[in-house]
């Protein structure tokens, strides 16, 4: 049995990595090579680079035409034409042509006259002296430099090194990167998954993001947890790589062992630093080489990598760190962090009227997808508690801004359609895109009315009226208010396949495992309206605080038997192989202030809900209806 890692502190992540950057700096040196120039884009110089040849190498007609001697052509004017002949006052050039003594200027072959002799033309103005000539070293003078040391070298520079006689550069060598993934339960992707099994992904997310920042990356099979195989791993990439990561087994597990390999290979000087997520990070070097751990869990790897990996692979390789455009953003919700850690929450980013609003994401360590769905990081420094919603926060940005500035930003309840419109909208109207925050019926309306959104979908059912969403937003807003008809769906129980509990309906509930929809949705609005017409107390309901943020997030959890049964739509249902059984159908629409009807990504939207092609993929979806979608209701001010 292993025995269990104790970090002796967690080291601010700026001490962190100046402790390490110092270490490395006094210990390795980025190496240089000679390469030939036609293989040389995107590297980076290794010292000034200096012309050997002038260019042009002689003095070269500019245009087509003739060259003369500038002199003999003094007299001529509209008035007085002067004739030239052929071989005594001038010679026939293209451009290019080397323009040799006596001749000293160029005329264009559209300012000549024709004469009834081939060999003579007129002209009716006199030529300047070197007019129409490139002089000899205009562009490029020999021994001059051409390019700067650390310089990234564009297709323009290949082409000018060449033109100054160039022909092979130093430059610096590009870092070589050694990938290991370890876990005895990690299995390559493509193989099927049993129980217990985790498809390794990271070290492919590991090998791009080297590649992206101009280095080589070679991404070795997974190793198992054993001590001796991973010491023989990292001792022998440390031989012949420039870099070595090791990802997972960094933390504080029995069978983490890559701090205990590190400690007997070469020195550890960092085990642990103040972040969240990615709190175990290894810094260490063998042989002379930096070799980091990073943890386990995708988005602590990522973070882990941008803030160490990357200055490493930077200095190596002689590059200037990449550094993401930070801008000022207001929260849209309360964030709570923790003293003791610089934290990183990735948020969506949208501009809506003049301001940019951050809408938190997924903040688990394992939370993937979190990191696809973001534009940015809100950082909260290490000694700060956090943040309340509608604060003024810095976000460090991933996604452009003009992109940013050109996207709907929906936020409200969640819906399959939401997926299928933000799919349509780039493809139908480019530039456009469409974000989309699931955080239940009311919170969107709560954001609409804050101003953070452009777009709120509801499915609110006023148990009043009997009728969906325009009471709501009634009740909720002073502003002049529409509402975009979206689709009819059909909402009822998922089960799993077969139904093999006999479910019949909501009255079959208590005592079963449930989950439910998160506070504020209109799915549990539904279902507390249907619990209260059967009276049935929410107590007698297993799970009914165990909430799931998506239609598709409860469709898996029942799919997965973590659950007996939960509310949601009939898409989900049929995406995740469940039976379903009806309870109502309710109305799925757009709740918009009427002064954003006429920004371009919403009338976009809204053609897209018109759309045949929409239509269709709703038929393929399975369980809605789109008599009316896009259809704009302006809702009556209270």
């Amino acid at each position: 049995m292993g025995k269990r890692n104790l970090y002796l502190k967690t080291t601010p992540v700026d001490e962190a990595l100046k402790i390490y950057m110092e270490a490395v700096r006094n210990t390795v040196k980025p190496e240089h090579e000679v390469i030939p120039v036609t293989k040389s884009l995107n590297r980076i110089t290794g010292r000034a680079i200096y012309a050997k040849y002038c260019s042009p190498l002689y003095n070269s007609a500019a245009m087509d035409g003739i060259a003369v001697v500038a002199e003999r052509t003094e007299q001529a004017s509209e008035a007085r034409p002067a004739e030239l002949t052929f071989g005594e006052d001038y010679v026939v050039v293209d451009t290019g042509d080397p323009v040799k003594d006596p001749y000293d200027a160029v005329i264009m072959a559209e300012d000549l006259l024709e004469t009834d002799r081939e060999d003579r033309v007129r002209i009716i103005a006199p030529a300047a002296p070197w007019q129409h000539i490139r002089p000899i070293g205009e562009d490029i003078v020999a021994g001059e430099m051409i390019l700067p040391g650390h310089h990234c070298i564009r297709p323009i520079d290949v082409g000018v090194l060449l033109s100054a006689g160039i022909v092979e550069i130093e430059v610096v060598k590009t870092p070589r990167v050694a990938v290991f993934p370890t876990g005895t339960e990690m299995i390559e992707p493509g193989i099927e998954p049993k129980e217990d099994d985790i498809i390794e992904s990271n070290s492919r997310m590991f090998e791009n993001l080297i590649v992206s920042l101009g280095a080589e990356a070679e991404r070795f099979a997974p190793v198992e947890d054993d001590y001796e195989k991973i010491k023989d791993a990292v001792a022998r990439a440390a031989e012949s790589f420039d870099v070595v990561i090791v990802n997972a087994g960094s933390s504080a597990g029995t069978e983490d062992y890559t701090v205990h390999v590190l400690r007997e290979l070469g020195e550890v000087l960092i085990h642990g630093v103040a972040i969240k997520p990615g709190k175990p990070v290894i810094l260490a070097l063998v042989n002379g080489r930096p070799v980091i751990g990073l943890p386990g869990y995708p988005v602590s790897a990522f973070i882990g990598f941008e803030n160490f990996v990357a200055p490493v692979l930077a200095y190596l390789g002689q590059r200037p760190e990449k550094k993401n455009r930070t801008v000022e953003a207001v929260v849209s919700k309360r964030l709570v962090s923790s003293l003791k850690h610089k934290e990183y929450v990735r948020v969506k980013v949208g501009c809506v009227g003049d301001k940019l609003v951050a809408s938190p994401l997924a903040r688990g360590a394992g939370a993937a997808m979190s990191l696809v769905r973001a534009d940015g990081f809100c950082v909260i420094e290490q000694n700060c508690e956090g943040c309340e919603a509608g604060e003024t926060v810095q976000v460090e940005l991933y996604r452009d801004l003009e992109e940013i500035r050109n996207t709907a930003v929906v936020i409200g309840s969640h819906d399959l359609i939401l997926d299928v419109i933000a799919d349509l909208m780039p493809e139908r109207y480019p530039g456009m895109n469409v974000s989309s925050t699931h955080v239940g019926s009311m919170g969107g309306l709560m954001a609409l009315r804050r101003g953070e959104a452009h777009l709120a979908p509801v499915h609110l059912l006023d148990e009043k009226t009997g009728s969906y969403n325009i009471p709501y937003i009634r009740t909720l807003f002073r502003e002049p208010m529409a509402l975009i008809k979206g689709v009819g769906r059909v909402q009822g129980i998922m089960v799993k396949k077969g139904n093999p509990l006999h479910i019949g309906g909501i009255a079959d509930l208590p005592g079963l495992r449930f989950v439910n929809r998160q506070k504020g949705a209109g799915t549990r609005l539904l279902f507390d309206y249907q619990l209260k017409r059967l009276g049935i107390p929410p107590e007698e309901i297993r799970g009914y605080d165990r909430e799931a943020a998506t239609h598709m997030a409860v469709a898996a959890l029942v799919a997965s038997d973590s659950a007996d049964a939960g509310m949601g739509i009939r898409s989900a249902a049929t995406a995740m192989n469940l039976d379903f059984i009806p309870v109502g159908d309710e109305e799925y629409d757009f709740a918009v202030p009427v002064r954003h009807l006429e920004l371009p990504f919403v009338r976009a939207l809204i053609e897209i809900l018109k759309s045949d092609e929409f239509h269709r993929k709703l038929g393929e979806l399975g369980g809605y209806t789109w008599e009316r979608a896009g259809e704009v209701v302006r809702c009556q001010e209270p």
